[in-house]
């Protein structure tokens, strides 16, 4: 009891950043349209540097095996793959279609991804609670410092897919609550849940590196103007910038 509570307390103020992302609430509605495919190549920036730069390292660290991280990277791919064809299966008998617009499948599995890296996250802040309550603490601030950037980028690709800036927010801050779960798993089977962040991690990697590749990027190539290309190109390298910046970050933070 005496760490479940700090533990919940620090998954709510994680899932609490995904509101940083309600700014789209106050742009005007032309404002956000222009800004919208900014957003989104930031999105790709952050998928992509968080797999790259955050997870797969991780992911290696833990298990000792590139190899094997490597596969289970590709098994994150096939995986978010075959989930993207169920919601497109479902998009094509009129399933997913929202009062007031249409909800692209691009946004549906921005969602699964977000959801399954919270869920992560959940383990690892309830692990290193575990560890030592400072490490907790810690451990929380590196991954709020992680997560506003990326809120920004997912707020952007859900508005892209169709919903509403209220829709968009609100979804998100759902998505961030599954970071919960991920530390009430690790709470009751703490060695279960930590053996689990090896094939989790990689996972999520490859979903994120799907959802960017896949989903994200040809839609920045449907606007090929100069602003544009200059713009979403310097908003990707922010995107990676970003996060290398929070690697560094969580080093100054975890390192003894």
């Amino acid at each position: 009891m005496g760490i479940a509570l700090p533990t919940i307390a620090a998954c709510l103020a994680v899932s609490l950043c995904s509101l940083s992302s309600a700014i789209a609430l106050w742009l005007r509605p032309d404002t956000l349209k222009r800004i919208v495919p900014f957003l989104v190549a930031l999105a790709v920036g952050v998928l992509l540097g968080d797999a790259f730069i955050h997870l797969i390292p991780d992911a290696v660290a833990r298990h000792g095996s590139v190899s094997d991280v490597s596969m289970m990277v590709l098994i994150g791919l096939f995986v978010f793959f075959v989930l993207e064809k169920l919601v497109r299966w479902r998009h094509d008998h009129n399933v997913d279609t929202q009062p007031g617009g249409e909800i692209l499948p691009l946004a549906k599995m921005n969602l699964i991804g977000d959801a399954m890296h919270n869920f992560v996250d959940g383990i690892l802040i309830a692990g290193s609670f575990l560890a030592d309550p400072v490490l907790g603490l810690t451990t929380t601030l590196a991954i709020i410092a992680h997560e506003i950037p990326q809120e920004l980028g997912d707020v952007g690709a859900l508005l892209r897919g169709g919903y509403s800036p209220r829709q968009a927010v609100l979804y998100n801050f759902y998505c961030s609550l599954s970071v919960l779960p991920g530390a009430l798993f690790t709470l009751l089977l703490s060695q279960v849940a930590e053996s689990s962040l090896i094939v989790l991690l990689p996972i999520a990697a490859g979903g994120f590196i799907y959802i960017a590749a896949s989903d994200l990027i040809p839609v920045l190539h449907e606007r090929s103007s100069i602003g544009h290309v200059g713009g979403q190109s310097l908003s990707f390298a922010l995107g990676i910038v970003l996060m290398q910046g929070v690697i560094l970050l969580e080093q100054t933070l975890l390192s003894p």
